[in-house]
This record gives C-alpha cells, structure tokens and sequence, in this order.
C-alpha cells in the first residue's frame, strides 16, 4: 500500500479508500465484516461512510452502514487503527425520516453527528465531511451550475462554527466538503482564513475515466489552496471494469438493480469505455488497473474510495496500487477524453 497524509494535518492514510456504501444493501454485515478485514490487512486504514448509507437511500437501511462499521469496531477492537470518515447529509425533501429538517443548522448538525457518533460505536469520527451543498449548486446528473430560484443564505460561518465547537469536544478531528463547486471551496476556505475558524482538509467529489470535470476549476483550487480529493465513483459504477461490454446481462450489478442510478448508462458512456479498454489491451493491462491507476496517479487526489461487492473485487481494486502509468499511456487516455469528454454528467 502507499500512504499520504491528509492535508495540514500528521494524519496518515492509505491512497486506497474503502468505501463502505453497499454495505446494509448489497452487502450483509458479514459481508461488510469480512471486506474490512480484508482492507486492513492489505494495508487500507482509511474508510468512508455517511449516515445516510446504505445507498440506495431508503428509511428502512438509513443508517445501516453505519452500524456494520460500528459492530466491526465492537468485535476487533480495531477502531485506533482506522482513520474513519462520515458525512451529514444535506437538504433532500425525500430524507425527512433522518429528521425533521435536512439542513446544517447548529441543530441538525448535533443530532446527526450524535447519532452517527452512536451508530459507529466511538467517541469520535475523524474527518466529517457536509455531504453536499446546502445551496442549489450541484446536484446528481446535473451537468455545471444552473441558475435558478434558491432561497439559500450565506451560513458557512455558523457551520464552521458550530463544527469548531464539536472539534473541541473530541467528537471531531478534521472537516470536509462533498459534491462541491470550486466556489463552495473558496467560500469555505475564506472564511476559515478570515475568522481564525477549523480549516476544510480535503473535498470528496466524483473523478473518473468518464467525469473528469474536477479538473476544470476545482483541480487547481486543491493544488494551490493545498486541500486533498477524496475521488469517489473511480470505476462509474463498475462500468469501467469493462464488464458489461461483453453482452452478459450482470442482474446484481449495481446499474441493474437501481436503474435510477442512471449517470453512466450513455451510449457515450458505453463507447468512451470500449475506447478506454482498447488503451488497456494494447499496454497489457486490465481496464480496471488503467481506471484506478490513473486517478491514484494524479497529484490533487489524496486517497480513491473504492466500493466492492465482493472480497474478489476488493483484491482486484487494491492490487492496482501496484500499476502505474506511463507518459505514453496517459497521452493515450487524454486522446480518448478528446474525443469524448466527460460523457458522464
């Protein structure tokens, strides 16, 4: 495994993430148990969660990753060895049943960290990230920012202020974004520099072979203002293992049973995708090693979260560490990206 830190920080963690969303869903607490022992053992000492996991979100499993982490930490006595990441969800007029109101008043704040803090089974979470904007900004398949009605008011102050308060308890170490704009970024960041309040470490936003629209804008913002993506979807729902170019129907892949999840079914999509598979025979490699290799690679992502169903898949997401990628095979992915940009929204 190679290791970084989190940025400002003596904090060490693995440049493999493993995210934990299926599990509660997809994933049995065994299941979930057995993926992180797995993670452990390998090398893997970072992992991110969110109270609204597992996803699809859905009353009856909110909260349910949460817990998995929680009875793992209660049976291996392992929680000083893990750095452990959640996230609070923001607005969403189908998430009532978290409570009464979605938002990141001082209120809801408290009750989500408590209740994260109860389900988890530690005192502590040790970076805590704001799920997405509270503003109209960004939102799931949307392409770029929209102009619209929002009845939004500046309150990042109050947010980092009441997160600064819980960092002083101890029920916090460090905060970050999520699905953020590079504007939410500066907005954040400017305020902390101005009031001497708890600086956002690192910002965890889409990056792949088939959304690379981090790197316009937000990608220069994290190198110059020194804050780490945590790149989350590094395989677009699997579809960048190059499984479903082979004509077999995969009815547990998680683009076929949530069809809802819609994000990477284009058929620029599916053609971006044969082309990027093209680039990996032609070098010897696996399109999985070509599409993680190339987000671990680059200098502005701390750590790539990666999901598995399987303690197979999980092998095969971890050993592509080891690969890495030529000047000639990344000129050979930015003709692909030429031709086909971002075809993911």
């Amino acid at each position: 495994m190679k290791y970084t830190t989190l940025p400002n920080t003596d904090i060490k963690v693995s440049k493999i993430c493993l995210g934990t969303m299926t599990f509660g869903q997809q994933n049995t607490e065994a299941d979930g148990h057995a993926q992180m022992d797995y993670a452990l053992e390998h090398g893997v000492n970072f992992f991110d969660t969110a109270e609204m996991y597992s996803v699809p979100a859905r009353q009856e499993t909110y909260g349910s990753t949460e817990k998995i982490i929680g009875t793992w930490f209660k049976k291996t006595g392992k929680r000083e060895e893990i750095v452990l990441a959640s996230k609070i969800a923001g607005p969403n007029p189908n998430f009532t049943y978290m409570r009464e109101k979605n938002d990141f008043s001082p209120a809801s704040i408290k009750f989500a960290l408590d209740q994260s803090l109860q389900r988890l089974q530690t005192d502590y979470i040790d970076l805590y990230q704001l799920h997405w904007p509270e503003r109209k900004a960004n939102f799931f398949g949307q392409r770029g920012f929209k102009v619209q009605d929002d009845a939004w008011e500046d309150n990042i102050h109050s947010v980092l202020e009441t997160l600064d308060g819980f960092i002083k308890e101890g029920k916090i170490n460090y905060i970050g974004l999520s699905n953020e704009t590079p504007w939410g970024i500066m907005r954040f960041l400017e305020e902390s520099k101005n009031f001497n309040l708890p600086r956002i470490k690192t910002v965890q936003n889409p990056y792949s072979l088939l959304n690379r629209q981090f790197e316009v804008g937000s990608a220069e913002v994290c190198m110059r203002e020194n804050v780490g993506l945590f790149a989350y979807s590094p395989m677009a729902f699997g579809v960048l293992s190059g499984k479903f170019l082979t004509g077999e129907s995969h009815p547990n892949a998680r683009i076929k049973l949530f069809p809802q999840f819609s994000r990477y079914n284009s058929e620029q999509c599916t053609e971006a995708t044969r082309l990027y598979q093209e680039v990996a025979n032609k070098n010897g490699l696996s399109l999985t090693e070509l599409a993680l290799a190339f987000i671990e690679q680059q200098p502005f992502v701390t750590s790539t979260i990666i999901g598995a169903t399987t303690v197979q898949q999980l092998k095969e997401n971890i050993d592509t560490i080891k690969v890495s990628l030529s000047e000639e095979i990344l000129k050979e992915i930015d003709a692909v990206h030429a031709v086909i940009p971002d075809p993911a929204p």
